[in-house]
This record gives C-alpha cells, sequence and structure tokens, in this order.
C-alpha cells in the first residue's frame, strides 16, 4: 500500500534575534506540524497545508534564514502511521483538555460559563483546523461543548 503525500518545510534561521525563530516556532504549533527532525517539519500534503509552508519558508527568508518547501513521501507505512499518531495524540490532548474544561465549567455561575462556552467554541474550530487524521476524541469534545451550550439554554428557557 503507497504511502500517502506530505508537505515539508525544511528551514535554517540564525540564533539571533530569537524573534523570527518563536514566531515561526508558533505558526508551525498552531498548524499541529510534525517536528521530523531539527529545522525539518512535515504536514499531510493538501492546497491549504502546501500554502501555509510556503509562506512560513518566505518568512524564514526575509528574516535571514534558509527554507525550502518539499513534497514527499515517507518511505515505508510503518513511518507514515508514527508521524501522524504524534500528530493526532498532540490534537487528542487539545481535546481532552477541552473536555475537561467543559466539566469544571458545568458548575459554574451562568456568566462564566457562557464565557467559557465561547472560548471553548472557538478552541475547538482551532483544533479541528490541526485535526488531519479525526483524532477519536473529538466527538467527545464536540459532545462536552454541546452540553455545556444547552445548559445554558436550560436557564434561559
Amino acid at each position: 500500500m503507497a504511502t500517502g503525500q506530505w508537505v515539508l518545510l525544511a528551514y535554517r534561521l540564525p540564533r539571533e534575534p530569537s524573534t523570527p525563530r518563536i514566531a515561526l516556532w508558533r505558526a508551525l504549533r498552531r498548524l499541529g506540524a510534525a517536528q521530523l527532525i531539527d529545522g525539518l517539519v512535515g504536514l499531510p500534503a493538501d492546497s491549504r497545508t502546501r500554502e501555509q509552508l510556503e509562506w512560513l519558508a518566505d518568512s524564514v527568508v526575509e528574516a535571514g534564514g534558509e527554507a525550502t518547501v518539499w513534497l514527499g513521501r515517507p518511505g515505508s507505512r510503518a513511518q507514515e502511521r508514527a508521524i501522524a499518531k504524534g500528530i493526532q495524540e498532540a490534537v487528542a490532548v487539545e481535546y481532552r483538555q477541552v473536555i475537561g474544561e467543559s466539566a469544571d465549567a458545568a458548575g459554574a455561575p451562568a456568566g462564566s460559563r457562557k464565557r467559557t462556552l465561547g472560548r471553548l467554541r472557538r478552541e475547538l474550530r482551532r483544533i479541528r483546523r490541526r485535526d488531519y487524521f479525526s483524532a477519536a476524541e473529538r466527538a467527545d469534545a464536540e459532545a462536552a461543548v454541546q452540553a455545556l451550550a444547552e445548559s445554558l439554554e436550560g436557564i434561559a428557557a
């Protein structure tokens, strides 16, 4: 069975100033990129991830570094599964955090629940954008946030 295509960003940035390195690290984290080795990250290839990594490559070059974007395939299904599992587990941790925060908010006053609900809905949208492999915890997190929303509907009625 063939492996799927991945988009890779190979980069090198000067140590100083640290601001571009930090900005790149944060952007890669928001995208949910897998750190394959130092200076090499990957994402499942689609038009969005390719474009995102191309933009990041441009920002690396603008900051005085070197960057190239590649399309490639892992050498085996086992390697691809290992990379995907790492990405999926990172997303699962975030979904579990949303589940926990939803449960914690259930006993809070209505105003606090409403603020928490808005924040958790935004967080779910951010997590879903980097949930490339449909983590099992996604449905539970969505249900937990929905239950929190329904607890507020009961008060309004």
